[in-house]
């Protein structure tokens, strides 16, 4: 006990005594500092004492699938921020290879009786996934924030880049430039926005009267690595324009063009997905289709602060525009190939 009082004095910036006073709900302590420390014991992992589990904590769970891809960073940024101007205390979770699973997170946010989770990117996009644990906060009605496109069966409100309208403008802009063998790098099959990418490309080719080549789309892992390999198969069958369902994707697509001696965009055009940081820095500046991310994460905490606050929000998914964004990595097709 005495260890846990000075951990928490010390993560709040007050005295030990005044811990003291609140875990024992002794009076003279404001309100401000009272919550401070409560927050303080959810986020070092104690229990709360048995006279204050009463309501929830005004913790939020913010679970990522990773932090190397730019665009959770940015989504992380704009939504923790938010949530603190609510008076909400974001708890990243960050899965890594071989370490805590999602799920095993989410037990974990309920252990410390969070008020709502916010997901930016994970296994409800992936129809081939186990999603026991949505199952699990829709069960305890813990309210839920989806970022991106979702299986239809969960039930949670989500709040979603149009991808079909990114793959359009993606496509339009390849072909203005006069691209005819365009060829996709996409997520893996049940990964849900890959899926609308791909229903969208489909019918932008039948509507030019052509179809698009089983070929000329290939799947990957969502890494710079993944982009690479499956831009090497891409090539092979002599596309001369990559459309990627991210901006790491079409950094591994640009390497894999280069490695060939091929010169992006003299040969080769590659667009990317996210508008992520640092893209109009990389050689050439990447054109890609942004997210909105600042917009698509501040709708997303007033959607979850409404039903943490009791107001009953019929699910659904509100989409965002994406915009095309061109820089130096399209140019006009190469003549006589």
């Amino acid at each position: 006990m005495t260890r846990r009082i000075a951990q928490v004095a010390k993560k709040v910036g007050v005295s030990e005594a005044t811990v003291s006073r609140v875990l024992n709900g002794r009076p003279g302590v404001a309100a401000a500092t009272r919550q401070s420390v409560l927050t303080a014991l959810d986020v070092l992992g104690y229990e709360r004492p048995t006279q204050l589990r009463g309501e929830r904590a005004r913790l939020v769970g913010l679970v990522l699938p990773e932090l190397q891809n730019p665009i959770f960073p940015a989504f992380a940024e704009v939504i923790g921020g938010t949530l603190a101007q609510q008076g909400l205390t974001p708890v990243l979770c960050t899965q890594t290879k071989g370490g805590v699973s999602e799920a095993d997170y989410i037990e974990l946010l309920l252990q410390q009786q969070v008020s709502g989770v916010v997901f930016a990117g994970g296994l409800y996009a992936q129809a081939d996934a186990s999603h026991d644990h949505y199952k699990v906060l829709a069960e305890r009605q813990i309210p839920v924030v989806l970022i991106n496109a979702a299986i239809e069966t969960l039930g949670f409100n989500a709040v979603s880049c149009d991808d079909g309208v990114a793959l359009e403008q993606a496509w339009r802009h390849l072909a203005s430039l006069g691209h005819e063998r365009i060829g996709l790098i996409l997520g893996p099959e049940g990964h849900m926005p890959s899926r609308r990418k791909l229903a969208m490309a489909r019918a932008v080719a039948a509507a030019a009267g052509s179809e698009l080549p089983e070929e000329r789309v290939v799947r990957g892992m969502f890494s710079l690595e993944g982009g690479q390999a499956a831009a090497s198969r891409l090539l092979d069958n002599g596309v001369t324009g990559i459309i990627c369902a991210s901006d790491p994707l079409a950094l591994g697509a640009v390497r894999a063009a280069r490695r060939r001696g091929l010169d992006v965009p003299g040969r080769i055009s590659v667009v990317g997905y996210d508008d992520s940081a640092f893209m109009n820095c990389a050689e050439p500046p990447l054109t890609t289709v942004r997210q909105p991310i600042e917009a698509m994460g501040r709708a997303a905490v007033e959607l979850l602060t409404l039903q943490i606050g009791g107001r009953t929000v019929p699910p659904g998914e509100l989409l965002f525009e994406p915009e095309l964004v061109v820089r130096g990595s399209t140019a006009q097709a190469p003549r006589g190939l």
